[in-house]
């Protein structure tokens, strides 16, 4: 889903020093696959293996494509994709590092598009223009998911799938706070979470909150809370310069500390904003989330539904999904890994995935299919995802963005737990990160 960049730092000492520890980490888990990354990767029947890592979340998410990646394997028996879950993107990263430091990559890595500045400055991945160029499959990617692809004019990953971020409600919840309208704005949103902010045993303690907000440094954090921000007419680039410091950010945030002394909101575990234990469980009557949580949604057997993110300015949302990168191995390898590639981009691919998992479909022909269609009838949440498609940005595609996001994941977490006013946490932020940006 989404990654932060705590672990990002320029200063090669840092780099190095955390290779080591995480490059044990790697040998131990390459030994329990039996394979190392870079070793000869053909068996005696000149199978080839390819290693992708993931942290395709939540587990019923991961059934799915396990059952997936099965079809491909056994419809290509002269390659065989190990697939490796490596935890959330957060717990990834540290790996990720230390696996290009030590020449001991994946062959695919699954991760948000916004590594691309960083993996391409290590010169780490395949570049995939002249491959892009000559597939027949690329007429049916949605041009859309372009800017996710490209750095400098040259193609370095695909999308896996992609997603937005919308407010999940309980309407069971709405209807017994005797709320009969979903809110469309700021202000509305404020008093209907104030209203579902409920003590319902009159203990003198709040069994329900309005809403549940995501907190922490990571990419998870940052990702929710943009479409909060470019609603205010926040950004963090202009005119190729990082600003974190504006009077929409401020807004954002400071809308966020509001709901939290009200009580009308509570904070997730630091960096667990995903996580729906409290929405499931009634504790909390909206939360914001993507698609992707359908399948788990569906299985939990409560009653919910979407609306689209309020506003104050204008309508926003933010670009989600994993990108696939192909990291420089071997010509066979990297062959095969291409051929993967074209199972996840295909049309077959694309409509289980988004029929089975809720996510956003990026080929055209699974978008038009007939099955599809009708899964938008019987699903008609997933309209609002389409629908916020239309104004959703991407996150910038630069190699600094690790250090950009980390720092404006501590403004929000310090703004939330109340330690800094937002104004002083964004202000302390971009002093930090104009340090961590020098050169």
């Amino acid at each position: 889903m989404f990654s932060g960049f705590s672990l990002f730092y320029r200063r090669q000492f840092f780099v190095k020093s955390i290779s080591f520890i995480c490059i044990v980490s790697l040998l131990f888990i390459s030994g329990c696959q039996n394979s190392g990354l870079n070793s000869d990767s053909s068996t005696n029947n000149d199978v080839i293996k390819i290693t992708f890592w993931h942290g395709i979340n939540p587990p019923e998410n991961r059934e799915i494509f396990n059952e997936l990646l099965t079809q491909f394997n056994a419809e290509n028996p002269k390659i065989k994709v190990e697939a490796l879950y490596v935890g959330q993107p957060d717990e990834q990263l540290p790996k990720i590092i230390a696996a290009v430091a030590g020449n001991q990559p994946p062959d695919v890595l699954w991760y948000v598009p916004q590594l691309t500045g960083k993996l391409v400055e290590l010169q780490a991945l395949k570049p995939l223009q002249e491959w892009w160029n000559n597939s027949e499959i690329k007429a049916e990617i949605d041009p859309a998911m372009l800017p996710t692809m490209e750095l400098d004019n040259n193609i370095y990953s695909v999308p896996f799938a992609t997603n937005n971020a919308a407010m999940f409600y309980r309407p069971s919840l709405f209807e017994k706070a005797g709320i009969k309208d979903t809110p469309k704005t700021w202000d509305e949103f404020r008093e209907v979470a104030k209203k579902l902010t409920i003590d319902t045993n009159n203990d003198g303690k709040i069994d329900q909150n309005g809403a549940l907000f995501s907190s922490g440094k990571g990419e998870f954090t940052v990702f929710v809370w943009l479409p909060f921000i470019f609603s205010a007419n926040g950004e963090i680039i202009q005119n190729n310069q990082v600003n974190l410091v504006s009077e929409g950010t401020e807004k954002a945030l400071q809308l966020g500390v509001d709901l939290v002394k009200e009580k009308s909101a509570i904070l997730s575990a630091p960096d667990r904003g995903y996580e729906l234990d409290n929405f499931i469980n009634g504790k909390v009557a909206m939360q914001v989330t993507g698609p992707w949580t359908l399948a788990q949604l569906k299985q939990s057997g409560i009653d919910y539904n979407v609306f689209p993110i309020p506003i104050i300015n204008q309508s926003a949302a933010v670009l989600g999904g994993e990108n696939l990168f192909v990291f420089k191995t071997n010509p066979q390898r990297e062959e095969a890994t291409l051929k993967f590639l074209e199972f996840i981009l295909s049309k077959e691919f694309q409509t289980q995935w988004a029929l089975k998992t809720g996510y956003l479909p990026i080929n055209i022909q699974a978008q038009q299919s007939s099955e599809y269609q009708k899964f938008i009838q019987e699903n008609p949440v997933i309209q609002v995802f389409l629908d916020q498609m239309k104004v959703a940005k991407s996150r910038p595609i630069v190699a600094d963005y690790p250090a950009i996001s980390e720092n404006l994941g501590r403004a929000i977490e310090s703004s939330l737990l109340g330690e800094k006013t937002p104004k002083q946490a964004l202000v302390e932020s971009q002093k930090r990160l104009d340090l961590s940006i020098t050169k």
